[in-house]
């Protein structure tokens, strides 16, 4: 892996903290098996964009074709 600087004059610390950061996103990276999924993001979450709550299944849900206003 070669780290290049494009821009600026970094101090030995700042690089030393620049490098810090990456080998510990690499190694942790590299510690999640590539065969699991991903875990969700709240961003993704279906429900935080539902302002009320989904009807649930009940006796007389096969007349309920529509969604409750």
């Amino acid at each position: 892996m070669t780290i290049k600087v494009v821009r600026g004059n970094p101090t030995p610390e700042e690089l030393a903290a620049a490098l810090a950061v990456v080998r510990a996103r690499a190694a942790a990276a590299s510690a999640v098996p590539s065969g699991a999924p991903a875990p969700r993001d709240s961003w993704s979450d279906p429900s935080r964009i539902s302002g009320r709550r989904v009807p649930q299944a009940g006796p007389t849900s096969w007349a309920r074709t529509y969604w409750p206003s």
